[in-house]
């Protein structure tokens, strides 16, 4: 990848539910190891900006791509693309009937193919990178929430993803475990992945992100450092915002 190529690059993107336009002319880059976090109000687009990048959610108009690859609509060349882009959702998407290392390994086995001994060396190596190999012959009924998340984690880092999207990852969770999934971000953000998240936890923002996009009705009203979001917001969405949220 060149210097100047985006890891990610949202180019014209718009998409519709029926009546309702949900992304209105995004225009987005990320480049490689940096950190975006994605804030606004409920409904703003935000969830369904994340889930477009992988496809998850088709698009109406525009261009999407991945280190410089435009994503297909679907097909052999969208699975593959897809590998290269790690999605946590709020909800853990744990197979049940599955150990967590088993969970954590089932993808590169299958989709990249690796040997049987290699997955499971790596997996549990990622396994205590987020703190739960102790964990790893357990079911996900059988785990706390953040450790489940944790679990997600590292079974989207398996597949050696060039970027990590976080749809909300810590919305469903108790608040005491919320950290621990935040803590794991952060050491990843600090490690060089590229990752956009969707989130509000102003705090985690606040602290690991480079970037701020803040969305309204659609549209990016704001792409800023986190200290000038934070502390000079320009428009009155923004600073309506903030204000609901800060002030709790």
């Amino acid at each position: 990848m060149s210097e100047t190529t985006p890891m990610v690059r949202m180019a014209g993107v718009d998409k519709h539910f029926g009546e309702l336009h949900v992304l209105r002319d995004i225009n987005l880059e990320v480049p490689q190891g940096q950190v975006v976090v994605v804030l606004g109000p409920s409904g703003s687009g935000k969830s369904t900006l994340c889930r477009t990048i992988n496809r998850l959610e088709p698009i109406d108009s525009g261009v999407i791509e991945i280190d410089g690859k435009t994503l297909p609509a679907e097909g052999k060349e969208l699975a593959r693309l897809r590998a290269d882009v790690g999605m946590v959702f709020q909800s853990f998407n744990l197979f049940a009937h599955k150990t967590i290392l088993e969970n954590v390994t089932l993808a590169p086995l299958k989709v990249r193919r690796t040997g049987k001994a290699e997955a499971e060396k790596n997996g549990i190596a990622l396994l205590e990178r987020v703190g739960i190999a102790n964990q790893r012959d357990k079911y996900p009924a059988q785990l706390s929430g953040g450790q489940q998340q944790r679990a997600a984690i590292a079974r989207a880092l398996a597949m050696k993803p060039k970027v990590m999207l976080f749809d909300e990852p810590t919305s469903a969770l108790d608040p005491e475990m919320v950290n621990e999934v935040l803590d794991v971000m952060t050491g990843l953000a600090k490690e060089g992945m590229t990752m956009l998240v969707v989130t509000h936890e102003m705090g985690f923002a606040r602290r690991a992100a480079n970037r701020v996009v803040f969305m309204a009705d659609g549209e990016i009203v704001e792409d800023a450092t986190p200290d000038t979001f934070f502390t000079a917001p320009k428009s009155d969405r923004a600073k309506d915002f903030l204000g609901k949220i800060l002030t709790h």
